[in-house]
């Protein structure tokens, strides 16, 4: 199986990095100094796990170069999808398996506007790690990494069987799932707390132990569940209170990276979670408050970031 990785940050680093040292044929999209790193040093990751490196990895900034691929993992930012979808063509074949790996609930939806749908999978990964320093990846929270797929019509497939032969082969824990849907809005409904988390400059550890503070989460995944049953996603009624059990388990001074991007004055995926809560809540008359207050603060933070970068 011939894998493209496209965007090699601590999502992509990490599960290229456990495919490349399985012996898969794995092609990694990345830029500058990272790049540079993978070419002339190999990917280590540090991992709670256990600490690897690959040598010989192969490595691009320019899709096209990485040739046809049977499966494309595409770990980029959510905002990224649109300026990469198009390149994505030059290295498919008819049988092309694309894995979007980005947090939201709107990846797919944005790559079916370009790309046939027969190849797209819907997928999610559960999983904290960042890029430590170039060619070096940093796996320090969520002690299962995790990665969740299934077609988006919700039926089996020879596919995602072979797709989970690859991960098992690799050591990677993998669900497949016949209602991807409901597992992206489970995931989408902790993530949002990332916006939270931007706007009190706090840790997890330090959001959850203030009463106020906590108050304020339970409220923002209270709206995000009231979205979600408007909508028609299955998810448990104890869902929110499942949720919380899992940031109290965090580590207590971890973060998320929309947390880190925000914080560092970059442009982060604020549109894909807090934004789009917003967005949907006005469409299905469902009122988001703490959702809204948390996007509102973030958008001009936002909008300065994206203008310093060029709009990206």
């Amino acid at each position: 199986m011939k894998i493209t990785i496209v965007g090699t940050g601590g999502v992509g680093g990490y599960f290229g990095g456990k495919l490349a040292k399985a012996g898969f044929d794995v092609c990694f999209i990345a830029r500058g100094k990272h790049l540079n790193a993978l070419k002339n040093n190999g990917l280590t990751v540090k991992s709670i796990l256990g600490d690897f490196h690959v040598d010989d990895i192969k490595a691009t900034d320019k899709i096209r170069e990485a040739g046809q691929a049977d499966l494309i993992i595409l770990s980029v930012k959510a905002w990224q999808i649109k300026e990469t979808r198009d390149e994505l063509k030059h290295i498919m074949h008819k049988n092309t398996v694309i894995l979007p790996l980005q947090n939201g609930v709107l990846a797919s939806g944005e790559l079916e506007e370009t790309i046939d749908k027969k190849h797209l999978v819907g997928g999610l990964c559960r999983i904290i790690s960042k890029i430590e320093s170039p060619g070096v990846i940093n796996h320090f929270g969520v002690t299962t990494p995790t990665i969740a797929f299934g077609e988006l019509d919700n039926t089996n497939s020879e596919r995602l069987q072979t797709l989970k032969a690859a991960f098992d082969k690799a050591g990677i824990h993998a669900l497949v799932t016949m209602d991807i849907e409901s597992e992206l809005w489970k995931k989408f409904l902790m993530i949002c707390v990332s916006g939270l988390l931007a706007v009190t400059r706090t840790t997890y550890g330090e959001l959850r132990e203030l009463k106020e503070t906590r108050e304020m989460m339970i409220d923002l995944f209270t709206e995000i569940y009231t979205l979600s049953q408007h909508i028609g996603i299955a998810m448990e009624a104890d869902f929110v209170e499942k949720t919380i059990s899992i940031i109290d388990s965090l580590p207590y001074d971890s973060t998320s990276s929309l947390t880190r991007d925000v914080w560092e004055g970059k442009p982060s995926e604020v549109d894909y979670q807090n934004g789009t809560v917003v967005k949907l809540g006005e469409k299905y008359g469902v009122d988001v408050p703490i959702n809204r207050f948390v996007y509102n603060s973030i958008l001009p933070m936002e909008q300065k970031a994206r203008k310093n970068s060029g709009g990206r």
